[in-house]
């Protein structure tokens, strides 16, 4: 409906108003609301750069950004240097990424030291929306004694992941096994391997 025109001032600067739009309905309102956010999804992210790379299965930069904050952030004394009842530098880093991951709610239902099939993962993002992946992470600290090398410590969470059947909530609530992606976090110290 055309009112007219009508003209002020703002911190802005100056304004003018010349319609005044009315929806005619609450699902033609649900429409303009869906499709407005849509325009603004991608630039309205602020996402971190972690959180930025884990949505596109960016694994190079998620490693990047774990090993550069890691590296410029983190003591030996938090991180620790093997798995241990002392230091736990697994509850560490698994404290660390959780945090990362709270701009997430929104998006995701996170949660975190959960039972689904034969055991407890770390983390768990469940989708809220339909079209988007569920995501499982699992962290491990680079074992000496049972691994060689940091991606044996991927392979060995990634299996966990597989062997404890941790996607089996997921799956019930009628996720396919297609839109779940897991990733293993290695650990060693201020070095870290996501795979």
């Amino acid at each position: 409906m055309n009112i007219g025109q009508r003209t002020g001032d703002s911190f802005y600067g100056t304004w003018e108003q010349v319609y005044e739009l009315e929806l005619t309905n609450f699902e033609v309102k649900l429409m303009f609301e869906h499709m407005i956010r849509g325009w603004f999804a991608s630039t309205a992210s602020n996402y971190n750069g972690f959180i930025k790379a884990l949505l596109t299965d960016d694994r190079k930069s998620m490693n990047a950004y774990m090993n550069r904050v890691a590296l410029a952030t983190f003591s030996y004394f938090d991180s620790g240097n093997q798995p241990s009842e002392e230091s736990e530098p697994e509850r560490f880093y698994h404290g660390f990424v959780l945090g990362l991951m709270v701009e997430l709610r929104d998006k995701y239902m996170i949660t975190s030291n959960r039972e689904s099939g034969f055991g407890r993962y770390d983390v768990m993002l469940e989708p809220r929306e339909p079209e988007d992946q569920a995501i499982i992470l699992e962290f491990k600290v680079f074992d000496p004694e049972d691994e060689k090398t940091l991606e044996d410590t991927v392979r060995s969470a990634l299996d966990q992941i597989e062997e404890k059947k941790y996607a089996t909530t997921l799956v019930e609530k009628g996720i396919s096994t297609e839109r779940i992606r897991k990733y293993g976090f290695a650990f060693r110290g201020k070095r870290v391997l996501i795979g």
